[in-house]
């Protein structure tokens, strides 16, 4: 190659031999032509020619959506929904003491947490509360076996789990036994569905232990917080309030907590309350994230503690009712309806409710995600007042006959039929159907105390 020619190459021009443009032509540097590609290779030449131009057609296509979802993304996060006026999110990306201040993309490490506390469940459950259960004298059985026969199981699968008396004397003269006797089978059937009391007494545990251990963090963090005693300083200097480490590890804990929940309750024992607990999940977990979001993590964990003073009595109650300590499960539940009520429909509504309303109002005013924080709350009272009527049931008939005798947020068979149970076992059924129709919720005979 001459010297001019080897000029225009390192400029970038035109030179003769097959060279193509260079930059100053607009075009791109490939060297000398190389012609066809040999007959061997043409089929690879044709896929990967294919594959280019599809891929500088899914370069155009990206480019062109590149609008939508910048003006999608900016109104997902909209100052104007987010924040009080004249606070922007710059604003928050300034320096502060401990972690800074929150952002939503903290909320991203929650899954990978919600799937450890998951894996900490199992192993819990199998290393830790199963051993304790089995010390305690609970067995590693389910409830009692219906007898095997071909003909009600066909009725039980294919038409009814709940015949009718028509159909109990139609039963009745064709197998040859007493009517009663083919409701034992029925009711011994249904109950054969439902998990062992082994089962309920490690997920109760579980959740005990995490209760209590939460709620004995969280008091011992607002202990020391100056929110706790005075609590119009959840509004003071707001957003411009400063994520401590632990703050930021309750407020994490916790969500991961609830995700954890949210997806095992569709594998955990099913209740009857299952889609007011799936409401309630939901609503938990979107006001732990919208308030750490905007920054209302010092009210948050006024909410947090307060709920958790409560769950933790809960599953203790149901933790003695399983062991069969039915004096200390009432007494541990009427504790627990007591704090609920106190808790729930005093504290929460005219300490935390007020100030989330009315001085917020007063020291911040309202915006737009204050009026969807402040209805996420309105909706967790509503369900609490349902809870409370149906606990108050529950007390009531502990403080009346001296014993909690049902619980009506129960598994999903109904009240009535558990509380037949006793009568089955009067049945001329076989002589084994007292000891498992009876230890279907946890206790001998008829003063059982059932599920949450």
């Amino acid at each position: 190659m001459g010297g001019e020619e080897a000029r225009l190459c390192r400029g970038g021009g035109r030179i003769r031999g097959g060279v193509q443009k260079g930059p100053e032509g607009g075009g791109r540097w490939s060297g000398p032509a190389l012609g066809p590609p040999p007959r061997g290779f043409r089929w690879l030449w044709r896929q990967l020619t294919l594959v280019a131009a599809v891929a500088r057609g899914g370069r155009k296509m990206a480019t062109a959506a590149q609008g939508p979802l910048s003006l999608l993304w900016g109104w997902l996060w909209s100052e104007r929904f987010w924040l009080p006026q004249n606070v922007t999110w710059a604003d928050l990306e300034g320096p502060a003491d401990g972690y800074g201040y929150p952002r939503g993309r903290h909320i991203l490490s929650v899954f990978p947490l919600a799937a450890g506390i998951f894996f900490v469940r199992l192993l819990f459950e199998r290393f830790i509360a199963k051993p304790c259960a089995l010390h305690i004298g609970i067995e590693d059985s389910g409830p009692y076996q219906a007898q095997p026969n071909a003909i009600l199981e066909k009725v039980f699968v294919s038409i009814t789990k709940y015949p009718d008396k028509k159909r109990l004397e139609g039963l009745s003269k064709q197998l040859d036994w007493n009517v009663q006797k083919i409701q034992c089978w029925f009711r011994h059937r249904r109950n054969q569905d439902k998990p062992p009391t082994l089962t309920k007494f490690c997920e109760s545990m579980w959740r005990f232990t995490f209760y209590l251990c939460i709620f004995c963090y969280g008091i011992r963090f607002l202990w020391s917080s100056p929110w706790f005693w005075d609590i119009r300083q959840c509004w003071h200097n707001y957003p411009f309030q400063p994520l401590s480490s632990g703050l930021y590890y309750y407020y994490i804990m916790e969500l991961a907590f609830y995700w954890s929940l949210m997806f095992s309750q569709f594998t955990d024992i099913k209740r009857k309350d299952f889609l007011i607990m799936f409401v309630h999940h939901l609503v938990t977990i979107g006001l732990i994230s919208f308030s750490y979001i905007n920054n209302m993590v010092r009210a948050g964990t006024l909410i947090m503690c307060l709920h958790d003073v409560s769950d933790f009595l809960l599953e203790a109650a149901k933790l003695a009712n399983y062991a069969k300590y039915q004096r200390l499960c009432d007494t541990l539940f009427v504790i627990f309806s007591a704090v609920f009520m106190v808790t729930r429909l005093g504290i929460y509504p005219f300490w935390i409710l007020n100030t989330t309303l009315f001085e917020s109002w007063e020291i911040i005013g309202p915006y737009a995600s204050w009026w969807l924080l402040n209805g996420l709350l309105l909706t967790l009272q509503v369900l609490h007042v349902i809870w409370s009527y149906l606990i108050a049931r529950i007390a009531l008939k502990a403080l009346i006959r001296g014993k909690v005798s049902k619980d009506d947020r129960s598994d999903v068979e109904s009240s009535s039929e558990e509380e037949d149970v006793t009568t089955c076992t009067k049945s001329p059924c076989d002589s084994s159907s007292s000891n498992g129709a009876n230890r279907v919720n946890g206790h001998m005979g008829g003063s059982y105390w059932a599920e949450e």
